[in-house]
């Protein structure tokens, strides 16, 4: 993937931005960062941050499934946040349709970072053939809304007190992007994401 660069003005100073697909080596900031999300945030129900070796499970399983599984890095490197996309349900018909999934270093954050990650994972999920995207956004975070909306998704759903998590309930915000045709045309059953949860 191509090295950007992301300008914002304000006393956020401009930083380049480099997108390249996640492997095994990055698995350490990956859990890093997924962990204070999990402390700290609310995009992550999740209570108790799951150690590496848990993570190592994870990445695996969706890799093994060819979702694609993007980092973000900056020019020297840093690592500053990263995106995959995962099946929103396994039951077979549903095996078109994808939900992100981001999570960025807290000094990525309000960089423009996020955006540049969902759209690359936008692209790569089109490209392989996927005709839905789903946003499941914990705690109707209004920033991670702005994101999405940014990128074309719109809003279908808002479920009210799904969680409870930092001595308050939270709602649940669902975005959705057709990708491709959409459901304009019928998918391929005999090529991927056709093949994926046959049965």
């Amino acid at each position: 993937m191509a090295a950007i660069t992301n300008s914002r003005s304000g006393n956020k100073k401009h930083m380049s931005v480099r997108l390249r697909s996640a492997s095994l080596d990055d698995l350490p900031h990956i859990t890093a960062t997924y962990r204070e999300s999990v402390l700290n945030g609310t995009a992550s129900y999740e209570i108790t941050p799951p150690s590496e070796e848990e993570m190592a499970g994870r990445f695996e399983a969706i890799r093994e499934k060819a979702y694609p599984y993007i980092v973000a890095e900056d020019a020297e490197g840093a690592f500053l946040g990263y995106a995959y996309a995962s099946s929103f349900r396994t039951r077979p018909a549903y095996r078109w349709m994808v939900e992100d999934s981001i999570y960025l270093a807290p000094e990525a954050r309000g960089r423009g970072v996020g955006s540049l990650l969902l759209n690359a994972l936008v692209e790569s999920c089109q490209t392989l053939g996927f005709r839905q995207m789903i946003a499941v956004i914990g705690g109707a975070h209004p920033a991670s809304i702005a994101v999405h909306r940014a990128a074309g998704f719109t809003e279908v759903g808002l479920l009210k007190g799904t969680g409870y998590k930092h001595g308050r309930w939270l709602d649940t915000m669902l975005m959705q992007k057709a990708l491709g045709d959409g459901a304009e045309s019928d998918p391929d059953p005999s090529v991927y994401p056709g093949t994926l949860f046959e049965g």
